[in-house]
C-alpha cells in the first residue's frame, strides 16, 4: 500500500504518478476530475483512448447539466415576466373598479391566471373574508408574500374555492387599519409557482391597500 502523505509534505509529480498506480480506478471512480485534466495531445493504445474518451464524457455531462441550468433560469424569467403582465392588468381593474373587494373576487382571477382570489381581514370589511385575530401575522410572519404547496385553513381563507386551493398565495396588504392580506387559490400549480417571482405579487398588494384608501 502507498504511503500517505504527511499534510505539509510537499508532493512531486512521481509521489502522485506512484499514488495513481497503487489506486489504478481512483479516476473511473472520481470522473468530475477529469474536467480539469489537460488531455494527451495524441493516442496511445486502446487504455488511452478510454481517457480520453471520460474526458469527453465528463465535458458533455458539464455541459448538458450548464445547458439545462439555463433553461431553468429562462424559464423563470418567462414566468415572473408574464406574472407581470398579469399584475399589471390587475392594477388597472383595481384602478377603473367601484369596488376593490368585488373588483378582486370578480375580475382578478381571470387577470391573474388563477381559480380564486378573495381579500381576507382581522376585522370586517365590506366584501372581505374575517379571519381570527392574529392570523395574518401567523400566516406571513415577517413576509409580504407567501406561495403554499400545502394549503391550511382553505375554508377560512378562500371559502367555497377551498376544494379548488390545491395551492395558494398569500400577499399582505399593507397600511393603516386591520391586518389584511390578498389570498390567491389555483389547482395548478404552474399558476402559483415562486419561481413566477414575488415581487410583482407584492406590487399588487400594496395597490389592493392604495384601492381600499388603507
Amino acid at each position: 500500500m502507498a504511503r500517505a502523505p504527511r499534510a505539509r509534505e510537499t508532493l512531486g509529480a512521481a509521489d502522485v504518478a506512484a499514488w495513481l498506480r497503487a489506486h489504478p480506478r481512483f479516476l473511473a471512480d472520481h470522473p468530475a476530475l477529469y474536467r480539469v485534466l489537460a488531455p494527451p495531445q495524441r493516442v496511445h493504445g486502446e487504455r488511452m483512448a478510454d481517457h480520453m474518451a471520460a474526458m469527453l464524457r465528463a465535458e458533455r455531462a458539464h455541459a448538458a447539466m450548464m445547458a439545462e441550468r439555463a433553461d431553468g433560469v429562462l424559464a423563470a424569467g418567462r414566468a415572473a415576466a408574464g406574472m407581470a403582465g398579469r399584475v399589471q392588468e390587475a392594477v388597472l381593474a383595481l384602478i377603473g373598479a367601484a369596488s376593490a373587494t368585488e373588483c378582486i373576487t370578480a375580475e382578478l382571477p381571470a387577470l391573474l391566471a388563477v381559480d380564486a382570489a378573495c381579500l381576507c381581514a382581522e376585522t370586517p370589511l365590506p366584501g372581505a373574508r374575517v379571519l381570527p385575530p392574529g392570523m395574518v401575522a401567523d400566516l406571513l410572519d415577517t413576509r409580504t408574500v407567501q406561495f403554499r404547496d400545502e394549503v391550511t385553513q382553505a375554508r377560512l381563507l378562500h371559502g367555497e374555492a377551498a376544494a379548488l386551493a390545491a395551492c395558494d398565495a398569500l400577499i399582505r396588504v399593507p397600511g393603516e387599519g386591520p391586518p389584511a392580506l390578498l389570498a390567491l387559490a389555483a389547482r395548478d400549480r404552474a399558476c402559483l409557482e415562486p419561481s413566477q417571482g414575488s415581487g410583482a405579487l407584492a406590487f399588487l398588494g400594496r395597490a389592493v391597500a392604495a384601492a381600499l384608501g388603507r
